[in-house]
């Protein structure tokens, strides 16, 4: 797929790989639109990219502020091609004797509610038009268990199984919906587990962690023909193969 004047919207774009895929999408041509609960960061991330990018104040936890957001996309630039299902949020790391109910249930608000919503708004207009790429960053975290990260784990779990869902239910109507496990990325979101310091993710060096824009590059590359024999699948960036195929090796 050239992505050229396709139309990408991008959740949680006002940092890391939200904001970097932004960055890649535009470099490659795309209309982008940046999609964020806060308006400072991604108004000056689409005046950094220019005309092709818009900056959309929205809530990914409420349904109506992600469907008036998505309608905006539509009406601004034509269509909506590409979904990237990113927003997601990992504070506040505790353990489930001691997680409070309320924020617990935030998380699971934004992480997993977040991408159902975005999913939802999308495919009514996906299917119309003949297809559309739903790609959704996962983590290793839906696999197995990590101390204290219950909300985030169960979250990615159930987010693995949306896009099965998807590909399932939409995948004969042009829907390619993938999944990508990043593996540990070099954003805010690591220093926040460095400073939690309870399991071993947290323990880790900083210089380990990928820089956020090779995720944004495999996403590019996922929207292509390459990707295909993934969809309803999930791809994990610690593959040595995948990456190159990519071509970040």
């Amino acid at each position: 797929m050239n992505v050229a004047g396709k139309t990408v919207v991008i959740t949680g774009a006002s940092r890391g790989i939200g904001a970097e895929a932004a960055r890649v999408f535009a470099a490659a041509g795309a209309n982008v639109a940046l999609i964020a609960r806060g308006s400072d960061a991604i108004e000056k991330l689409a005046t950094e990219i220019g005309e092709q990018a818009i900056a959309l104040t929205c809530d990914v936890a409420s349904y109506a502020s992600v469907e008036d957001a998505i309608a905006k996309a539509k009406e601004t630039f034509g269509s909506v091609d590409i979904l990237v299902n990113n927003a997601g949020v990992i504070e506040p790391i505790s353990h489930l004797a001691s997680a409070d109910p309320d924020e617990w249930g935030t998380v699971i608000d934004i992480n997993l509610k977040g991408v159902f919503n975005g999913m939802r708004a999308v495919l009514p207009m996906m299917i119309a038009s003949g297809g559309g790429s739903i790609l959704t960053i996962s983590s290793g975290a839906a696999h197995g268990p990590v101390e204290a990260w219950s909300h985030y784990c169960a979250s990615k779990a159930a987010v693995k199984m949306l896009t099965e869902c998807v590909h399932k239910e939409n995948g004969a109507d042009g829907i390619r919906a993938i999944g990508l496990s990043p593996g540990t990325v070099a954003t805010q979101m690591q220093i926040e587990i460095k400073a939690s310091g309870i399991n071993p993710v947290s323990q880790l060096d900083w210089d380990v962690h990928i820089p956020a824009d090779w995720p944004a590059r495999a996403l590019l590359w996922m929207c292509g023909l390459d990707a295909d024999q993934y969809c309803g699948q999930e791809l994990s960036l610690r593959d040595e193969d995948l990456r190159k195929r990519v071509g970040l090796i």
